[in-house]
């Protein structure tokens, strides 16, 4: 049977727009042990509903959590109304706040006059009402329209609830189509994903099957073409789609077979519909060609808009410099002026160029050339970056503060909305934002959105590192388009006289292995081992660190693969041994595959911003609490995040993976003071020229690659890697 409570809803403490609400509830009744001694008591509750009425009986079924910062709650996962039971009930009922006008007096005069069964006869016959004295035809019509809508969004959120779709779906779906939700369902449930974008495609499909809905329904197609092209989208980096391509995934997709006519038909369809759009075979989501436009349209616009013109800027150049003890070589001073003197423009180069020190020295100048105070400069500032790694280097290198972008424009996880926005601008006037590489064009769209048109933006980066997640390569086709002012910076600041890890990272870009590659330097080695020998090498390599006193948060390993022997899953757990073996002073817990123990070094794979804690974050675990022991009931593992303690339920444990071993994507905006990567032949389908650079460029202090030679000088000569759609550099042409 189901855990329950049973007893009144008392009080609202929050209520959300989309039916989430957490409140207070009396329980007269339970199934759960824990919750005996609560009856007669009220608890703390979260969930989702419609239409809930304080005083009201209710039975919710769910299960007793424990919140970080709010403590014990019953979260609900559905719910039924209780009618109300006996004279006293439907009285209290008919007074309530649900029927307006009608007081103690009038819902007494009701039941008596109608007797035990008085709701079940008012909603058979309203005219049964007519026989209660000195109850109006206005009072008449309100309590039976008010008490047929009562029941039938409860009878049409429970059957969308049996369909399958999960109460927060259901509440969503009847929020937006109220009384006529099935109406809406049987004529076209793909509507659903239009109307309400948190169900996805295949959810609803499930539904539609369960319906028995054709599989050549149009309705289908047409919501499967739009689902396809988000996904393939997403999974290449690609813009757009061409027709060929598209045809053929959707038929495979769909399992059925279409004409081109009916395929081109859809298509116009859709268009019309402001769904997708269609450019000389170039198949767009509507918002990702708005966004490709948009962003042409505001760099256009920054570039033609009139700009600073500063006096004696050198000058304020060379002081700088003589106050720093520092001097800046020529590319670095056109990169400083570049940037104060232009309305948006570029800064790439590679790994010890001196990228970080430009944009100190930028901020610093911009405050000294507009005269502004410490918290003036703070307000005309923003100092941006895609990942929160990147941003809290940006701030410890300028003092100042740094944030991700997500975070800039106030991004709503729930409703994947940004607070920041074209109708709510923020004021910033310098924005730089680096890593600019890793940025994609919807986020640089909504960045733009929420910014004024007086902006100076100025976007580091180096485009030879993977591009972003999501679909665009926004930094490598502003700067091919050479419409930009950008600065390459290409001198390498070494560290030491045998500093090498700038020079490899040049030879890398350059394609180009010299006999030096796999010597040993003071900040670089090549290991070279057979594939089969890459655990040991490596546990051997830790050792070193170890004993040279490198901790956990010195060195990262970062692999191109999570499967096979050198892949990611297996080396997290053979290095564990090692890094972290077990001890009776350890506690543990074993969730699925993974042995969780404290002190090992995991990493977050969500965003999950009320916690304050970002994909790719990397932490410790300092605690693990099991169920038997915790006040919640549930084990917990507390993860240190640089001082931020986030706690872990069993629901929210598959956002933790191991960090001994990360992929070099995951630490791409990332830097640590050592990095070692295992390099092999059975890699061999993810070894290109991009990937292998952007793993180099990560280490600061040194850099171990460890393994087949041969493997790394096919890595370092491949640059066949995924060449993404993109039509941001032509409208960019054509258009500046």
């Amino acid at each position: 049977m189901k855990s329950y409570i049973k007893g009144t809803y008392s009080k609202t403490i929050f209520k959300s727009d989309n039916g989430y609400i957490i409140g207070l509830f009396k329980i007269k009744e339970t199934n759960i042990d824990n919750l005996e001694n609560s009856i007669d008591r009220t608890i703390t509750f979260t969930g989702y509903f419609h239409d809930l009425t304080e005083g009201d009986p209710y039975i919710f079924y769910g299960e007793e959590v424990r919140h970080p910062k709010y403590g014990d709650q019953f979260k609900v996962i559905n719910y039924d109304r209780v009618k109300p039971e006996g004279k006293d009930g439907m009285i209290e009922f008919l007074s309530s706040e649900l029927f307006p006008g009608v007081g103690a007096v009038t819902a007494t005069s009701i039941v008596n006059t109608l007797g035990d069964n008085a709701l079940d006869k008012i909603i058979s016959d309203e005219s049964c009402l007519k026989t209660v004295p000195k109850l109006s035809k206005k009072l008449i019509n309100m309590i039976y329209e008010n008490l047929i809508q009562y029941e039938e969004s409860h009878k049409t959120i429970v059957a969308l609830c049996d369909m399958g779709f999960a109460m927060k779906d259901a509440l969503s779906i009847y929020n937006v189509y109220g009384s006529n939700t099935i109406n809406y369902l049987e004529h076209n449930i793909y509507c659903v994903i239009d109307d309400i974008p948190s169900i996805s495609f295949v959810k609803v499909d499930q539904m539609a099957r369960i319906m028995d809905i054709d599989p050549t329904n149009e309705n289908r197609v047409k919501a499967a073409i739009i689902y396809l092209i988000e996904m393939i989208t997403f999974s290449t980096g690609d813009s757009y789609l061409e027709y060929e391509i598209l045809k053929v995934e959707l038929e495979k997709f769909l399992n059925i077979g279409i004409t081109d006519e009916i395929l081109n038909e859809y298509f116009n369809d859709l268009e019309m519909e402001l769904k997708i759009v269609i450019d000389n075979n170039k198949y767009y989501l509507y918002d990702l060609y708005e966004a490709e436009s948009n962003i042409v349209e505001t760099i256009k616009f920054l570039k033609f808009k009139s700009s600073d013109n500063y006096k004696n800027i050198e000058e304020r150049i060379d002081k700088l410099e003589q106050l720093h003890d520092i001097t800046y070589n020529e590319m670095q001073k056109k990169a400083i002026i570049t940037a104060l003197e232009n309305n948006v423009s570029i800064i790439t180069g590679g790994p010890g160029t001196g990228k970080t020190t430009i944009i100190k020295v930028i901020v610093d100048l911009y405050k000294i050339l507009n005269k502004l105070n410490d918290e003036e400069l703070t307000n005309h500032l923003a100092l941006l970056a895609p990942t929160g790694r990147a941003s809290k280097r940006m701030s410890d290198s300028t003092i100042l503060p740094a944030m991700t972008i997500h975070r800039f424009l106030k991004w709503n996880k729930d409703t994947d909305q940004f607070a920041v926005n074209e109708y709510n601008k923020d004021n910033s006037k310098l924005v730089i934002i680096d890593e600019s590489s890793m940025v994609d064009i919807m986020l640089l769209d909504n960045l733009f959105k929420g910014l004024t048109k007086g902006i100076k933006l100025v976007l580091v980066g180096d485009y030879h590192q993977l591009p972003s997640v999501s679909p665009g390569q926004i930094l490598k086709d502003l700067v091919i388009s050479q419409k930009i002012e950008t600065v390459e910076l290409d001198l390498l600041y070494r560290q030491s006289e045998d500093s090498y890890i700038p020079i490899l990272a040049k030879e890398i870009k350059d394609g180009e292995l010299l006999p030096t590659t796999f010597s040993n330097h003071s900040d670089y080695q090549f290991r070279k081992c057979p594939s089969n020998s890459i655990t040991n090498y490596l546990k051997g390599v830790l050792e070193e660190l170890k004993d040279n006193g490198y901790d956990y948060n010195s060195f990262q390993i970062m692999a191109p693969m999570y499967r096979g022997i050198n892949g990611i899953d297996n080396l997290n757990k053979e290095l564990q041994k090692v890094l972290n073996p077990p001890s009776k002073d350890k506690t543990e817990y074993i969730f699925g595959n993974i042995t969780f123990r404290v002190n090992d070094k995991v990493i977050q794979l969500v965003n999950v911003p009320d916690q304050f804690v970002y994909n790719g974050d990397i932490g410790l675990i300092k605690q693990i609490n099991h169920s038997s022991y915790s006040k919640s009931k549930k084990t917990e593992i507390l993860v240190d995040y640089d001082g931020n303690i986030v706690t872990y339920y069993p629901q929210t444990f598959i956002q933790l993976r191991h960090a001994f071993v990360i992929s070099i994507h995951k630490a791409q905006g990332s830097e640590f003071p050592v990095v070692i990567i295992p390099m092999c032949l059975h890699y061999q389908r993810m070894l290109y020229r991009k990937l292998i650079y952007t793993g180099v460029t990560r280490a600061k202090d040194k850099l171990y690659i460890i393994g087949e030679p041969d493997a790394f000088a096919f890595a370092i000569k491949n640059t066949n890697e995924y060449d993404r759609k993109s039509d941001l550099i032509n409208k960019i042409m054509n258009n500046l």
